[in-house]
């Protein structure tokens, strides 16, 4: 397997046109002579490393473009501090340099919403938690793995794992499929203002007003108002005249008005 491994990167160096000897003599011109030109020549030996690095940060809610960016300045300063004298890998050394550049991307300006500091430390904990545990047990891991993992309470995990949808708020203007080829944006979703929520205190006035009526007066405001029932209808269910039941009403409603006022 890992005679297979070194293969593939050796085909892998090869095609793209260099080699970790390659690579190391640039290194040492480069830590003598400063020369720009070779710091873009390394960078661009190198920007496969990034993409890679990247890749382990995407669906996160940034464009993946813009990870490699962020990435690129961990390698710039990766590849200024690197002394090849040392005997490490270039690789080795440029990782936590260009992962640590994304993660601070990402705890300092991905966030849509205000979160703190702890926790945003603890979704990315968690995350990478999650990857090592998927891969050392087969399985996507429980809360309670991943919690005793990081040291941290289940709450405290399922807390900091569900902020991940902080990293970028959603736009209303955002579309929803649909079966019938119709989509609709997400404002569409959105419930709006329900008027009759500011006219409680006015509903309890009334409740109370219709209270002091007569039993009859009640009757009728009741069928009329609350039941949509016509006159005719409320003359029939009381056993009176249509006319009477107008002037029932109308001297129910002036009551009513009188108490309101009050």
């Amino acid at each position: 397997m890992r005679a297979s491994n070194n293969s593939r990167k050796l085909e892998a160096q090869e095609a793209a046109g260099w080699s970790e000897q390659e690579a190391e003599e640039l290194f040492r011109q480069y830590k003598k002579t400063n020369d720009p030109e070779l710091r873009e020549r390394l960078v661009d030996l190198h920007k496969n490393l990034v993409r890679y690095l990247a890749g382990k940060f995407a669906n996160r809610g940034e464009p993946i473009e813009d990870l490699i960016q962020v990435g690129m300045i961990g390698l710039i300063n990766a590849i200024d501090r690197f002394d090849p004298d040392r005997g490490i890998k270039f690789s080795t050394y440029a990782t936590p340099t260009i992962v640590g550049e994304i993660r601070r991307y990402f705890r300092d300006k991905a966030w849509s919403l205000k979160v703190p500091r702890r926790l945003q430390e603890l979704n990315q904990a968690a995350s990478k938690a999650s990857e090592e545990l998927t891969q050392k047990l087969g399985r996507p891991p429980t809360i309670k793995e991943i919690a005793d993992r990081l040291g941290a309470t289940e709450e405290e995990t399922v807390e900091a794992m569900e902020l991940g949808s902080a990293y970028e708020a959603v736009s209303l203007d955002s579309t929803l499929e649909q079966e019938d080829d119709s989509p609709l944006s997400l404002g569409e979703f959105v419930g709006g203002v329900d008027v009759s929520l500011e006219n409680i205190e006015t509903y309890g006035d009334v409740k109370r007003a219709i209270e002091r009526l007569d039993p009859r007066e009640k009757a009728i405001i009741y069928y009329r108002f609350f039941r949509n029932m016509s006159q005719t209808e409320v003359a029939k269910r009381l056993g009176i005249s249509q006319m009477h039941v107008s002037r029932l009403q109308q001297r129910a409603l002036k009551k009513l008005r009188e108490i309101l006022s009050e």
